[in-house]
């Protein structure tokens, strides 16, 4: 008969540092959109803790702190850009120049009649410009290390690119600051990562299905 070894979750508690109890914050990030209006705060806290705030127009505000000795060291930090919209926005600039261009070098005197496509291909193109730089973004996804459980995913406009790069060297430094301090046997690790994605399923950032799917992968593993 295979022996099985049962892990019990609710063991060895650990206390995770809130916000307003830190000892120290090493860096924040803060990405904000009026027009979607949502707001995300990052904080790196006490070396090895990250907290995440979030919160929209007429809804509650979400908060958790992240250990991060159980999130993959692999940040993932991508970025989607709106070509075609912009592609547009530049093909219909040009063709507004090109008309204008036409019209005055041609003989025929000026009309008023061709101010209004002239004026509806400029503002068309300004229209595919600002629906273009609304829709490229940058995302930030964080994973767990042995569950692959998403543990964050941050989406920010054009005017947070800078802020993001720079706050994710930092939250990367952290993370290998944070992986250090785990514990040396394998076993114990994965016992900590699994006690890690209970906490957070209470604290409502995995879902019921996303726990028992990074519980599965943590416990073959564990095998």
């Amino acid at each position: 008969m295979q022996a099985t070894e049962h892990i019990v979750l609710e063991s060895d508690e650990r206390r995770v540092p809130a916000l307003r109890t830190a000892r120290k914050v090493h860096s924040r990030l803060r990405v904000q959109s009026s027009v979607r209006r949502r707001a995300s705060e990052l904080a790196l806290i006490d070396y090895c803790y990250l907290s995440v705030r979030t919160w929209r127009s007429r809804s509650p505000d979400a908060q958790y702190v992240l250990d991060l000795r159980f999130v993959d060291p692999a940040l993932r930090l991508s970025r989607h850009v709106a070509w075609r919209f912009l592609a547009a926005s530049a093909v219909l600039a040009v063709l507004a120049v090109a008309l204008a261009w036409r019209i005055s070098a041609s003989s025929t005197p000026w009309r008023h009649e061709w101010l209004l496509p002239l004026g509806g291909l400029f503002g068309l193109a300004v229209c595919a410009a600002l629906v273009g730089l609304y829709r490229t973004t940058k995302t930030l996804v964080l994973f767990s290390v042995s569950g692959r459980a998403r543990l964050l995913e941050l989406t920010g406009g054009v005017g947070s690119f800078r802020a993001m790069r720079s706050f994710s060297r930092t939250l990367a430094a952290h993370v290998r600051i944070a992986s250090a301090r785990r514990r040396r046997s394998r076993a114990e690790h994965l016992r900590d990562e699994m006690r890690e994605h209970l906490r957070l399923k209470e604290a409502g950032v995995l879902s019921e299905k996303e726990y028992e799917m990074s519980k599965a992968r943590i416990l073959a593993k564990h095998a």
